[in-house]
C-alpha cells in the first residue's frame, strides 16, 4: 500500500474512532434529565438507558449504537467494492475500522475515555461483515436472555458463540470470511467477555440484576 493510501486509511480509522466515541446513551439520558453514568449500572449502553430512562429511549440508544458500528464498515465495503479505496490484504481494513468504532464506544473521547461495553456497536459492525453470523449471535443472545432474564449473560454467551458461528458459516457454502476476519471475530469476542468481567463476578456471586423493565 502506498504512503498516501496509508495516510488515507489512518484518516478513516480516526473518523471511525470519533464516530464510535459519540456517547448516544449519555446524550439521551441528559435529554431526559439523567446522568446514566451515575444511575442504574452506571453504563452508557442501551440496557442501562432502558432501566433509567425508559424502553423507548433505550431502543433508540441501541439503534444508534448499532448504526455507528454498521455504517462505517458498510461504507468502507462499498467504497472498496467500487474501487474508490484500495483494499488492504486479508480484509484488514474491515477489521481495523471495526476495532476503531468499537474502541471509540468503549473508550470515548468525550467522557474521559470511559464508555460502554461495545456490544451494540460491535453487533452493527459484524452485521455489515457477516449478516449470518450476526443473526446467529443475536438468536443465541435472545434465547439466553429469555431463559435467564440476564442481558449480560446473553451478551457473554452470544460473544462466545460468534467465532464458531462465523467459522461454520464460512465452510457451509455461504460467502466465506477471510481467515484474518475469523481470527478478528475471535479476538473481538474475547474483548467483549473481558468488558463483562464485573458482570461475570456478579453472576457467580448471584448479585447480578435481572432485566425487569
Amino acid at each position: 500500500m502506498a504512503f498516501e493510501q496509508i495516510w488515507l486509511y489512518a484518516g478513516i480509522l480516526l473518523a471511525g474512532y470519533l464516530i464510535g466515541s459519540v456517547p448516544f446513551g449519555f446524550l439521551i439520558g441528559r435529554m431526559y434529565g439523567h446522568d446514566v453514568r451515575k444511575e442504574g449500572s452506571g453504563n452508557i449502553g442501551a440496557t442501562n438507558v432502558t432501566r433509567v430512562v425508559g424502553p423507548l429511549p433505550g431502543k433508540v440508544c441501541f439503534a444508534l449504537d448499532f448504526l455507528k458500528g454498521l455504517l462505517p464498515v458498510a461504507l468502507l465495503r462499498i467504497a472498496v467494492a467500487r474501487q474508490w479505496l484500495p483494499e488492504p490484504a486479508g480484509g484488514l481494513g474491515e477489521a481495523a475500522v471495526t476495532l476503531a468504532v468499537v474502541a471509540g464506544h468503549m473508550f470515548t473521547l468525550f467522557l474521559g475515555f470511559k464508555g460502554g461495553k461495545g456490544v451494540a456497536t460491535a453487533a452493527g459492525a459484524i452485521a455489515a461483515i457477516s449478516p449470518g453470523a450476526a443473526l446467529g449471535a443475536f438468536l443465541v443472545w435472545l434465547a439466553v436472555f429469555r431463559c435467564s432474564g440476564y442481558v449480560s449473560l446473553g451478551s457473554i454467551v452470544a460473544a462466545l458463540a460468534l467465532p464458531p458461528l462465523a467459522w461454520a458459516l464460512s465452510y457451509s457454502g455461504l460467502p466465506a470470511l477471510r481467515p484474518a476476519m475469523l481470527i478478528f471475530f475471535t479476538l473481538l469476542a474475547l474483548v467483549a467477555v473481558w468488558k463483562h468481567r464485573s458482570n461475570i463476578r456478579r453472576l457467580l456471586d448471584g448479585t447480578e440484576n435481572r432485566f425487569t423493565r
